[in-house]
């Protein structure tokens, strides 16, 4: 089970952390991916972090911004986000799978609920 959260409003340029917490299975066996879905739009893969190497991946829209992270003793998975722009308002979603890191949505089983995050002044 994921559960994501950490969201809220916050001002144009400010920062925020999400978090992702995984129960039920080792996470370290898990690449984790965050997603998010803005109003009207489809699903997209935001960032990854692989299970093996711990390599991390990044959508052109948010490199430079946004850095994951994970601790695998709190099983948990970090999304850090700063500099935020109106754009990035959208509900973000954590998800997980046994195999490498892809961007690819349907690629991954499990998810967790959104949280949202709306950048607004």
């Amino acid at each position: 089970q994921l559960q994501a959260y950490g969201g809220g409003l916050v001002q144009p340029g400010g920062s925020l952390r999400l978090s992702c917490a995984a129960s039920g299975f080792t996470l370290g066996d898990y690449t984790i991916g965050w997603f998010r879905q803005g109003p009207g739009k489809e699903r997209e893969g935001v960032s990854i972090i692989s299970r093996a190497s711990g390599g991390t991946y990044y959508a052109d829209s948010v490199k430079g911004r946004f850095t994951i992270s994970r601790d695998n003793a709190k099983k948990t998975v970090y999304l850090q986000m700063s500099s935020l722009k109106p754009e990035d308002t959208a509900v973000y979603y954590c998800a997980c799978r046994r195999g490498g890191p892809v961007f690819r949505r349907e690629l991954y089983p499990y998810w967790g609920q959104g949280t949202q995050v709306t950048v607004s002044s």
